[in-house]
C-alpha cells in the first residue's frame, strides 16, 4: 500500500512541475481518497462555502473551513488563521472546493505560510457542468466517494 500511495503523490507532483503550481500537486477525487484511507494524518479540507455544505452535500470527517462566502464570494478575511488553528504545517493537507480554481488559489497561500504537503483534490465536489449546465460529469461526488446530503 504505501508504494502505491507513494506513486499517487508522485503523479501528483508531477502535475505541479508541469503546471508550475506553486504547491506541492493535485489528486484527482479517487487518488485523494486512497490517500486519506492509507495515511493517518492526512486532513481534507472542504474550502466550500456553508450554502454548498448545506445544499449540495458534505464530506464525512472533512475540516470544512470556508475560503470564500456566499453571495459575494469575497474571500473569507480569517481563512489562514482558521487553518492554522486546527492543521499543523507538517500535515499532509488535501483541498476541496467545489471545482479546482479555489482549491489551487487556497494551496498557494497554505504553501506561502510554511505548510510543506499541500495538493489539491482535482474536479473538486461537483466537477464540471455538463451541456445542460448539470455537474455529473466528474468530481467527488460523481466519483461515487463519501459524501451525503444534511
Amino acid at each position: 500500500m504505501g508504494a502505491r500511495i507513494e506513486a499517487l503523490l508522485g503523479r501528483a507532483q508531477a502535475r505541479a512541475r508541469e503546471g508550475a503550481y506553486g504547491y506541492n500537486g493535485s489528486l484527482l477525487p479517487a487518488e485523494a481518497w486512497a490517500v486519506l484511507e492509507a495515511r493517518a494524518h492526512a486532513r481534507l479540507v472542504d474550502i466550500r462555502s456553508r450554502e454548498e455544505w448545506a445544499l449540495v452535500g458534505r464530506v464525512p470527517g472533512a475540516f470544512e473551513i470556508e475560503f470564500r462566502r456566499f453571495p459575494d464570494w469575497a474571500p473569507v478575511p480569517d481563512f489562514l488563521t482558521q487553518v492554522e488553528a486546527r492543521l499543523r504545517p507538517d500535515e499532509l493537507v488535501l483541498l476541496l472546493g467545489r471545482g479546482t480554481g479555489d482549491a489551487a488559489e487556497a494551496a498557494r497561500l497554505l504553501s506561502a505560510r510554511g505548510y510543506r504537503h499541500v495538493y489539491t483534490v482535482l474536479e473538486g465536489f461537483e466537477g464540471e457542468a455538463n451541456a445542460a449546465g448539470q455537474r455529473v460529469i466528474n468530481g467527488w461526488r460523481a466519483a461515487g466517494l463519501p459524501w451525503y446530503q444534511p
